[in-house]
């Protein structure tokens, strides 16, 4: 009886842990899948291009500086993914403002 019950917690042990690993993979793919949301951002791009001062005062890098090419100097709104962490931005598209 004693070995039956251990085998049952044994068993009840495994199948808990391999429903949390599963759970924790959904939950990474969640987490790639809201960085990826655009945010309007207005500020100056460099006179090189290759970076861009928001308005606030923090410099981020450009990290597909073709996108802005044409528009060094301008003072423009981006639509862009961000990364904070990276200070980083990766430009969808831009518009040029007054």
């Amino acid at each position: 009886m004693k070995k039956l019950m251990a085998v049952c917690f044994a068993l009840s042990l495994l199948t808990c842990g391999a429903a949390v690993a599963q759970d924790t993979m959904n939950n990474d793919t969640m987490k790639q899948d809201t960085s990826k949301k655009t945010s309007k951002v207005v500020g100056k791009i460099s006179d090189d291009g290759k970076s861009f001062v928001s308005d606030d005062g923090k410099t981020w890098k450009i990290s597909n500086p073709d996108a802005v090419k044409g528009h060094e100097g301008h003072h423009v709104t981006l639509t862009a993914h961000v990364y904070a962490d990276k200070m980083e931005v990766h430009v969808m598209s831009l518009k040029m403002t007054k």
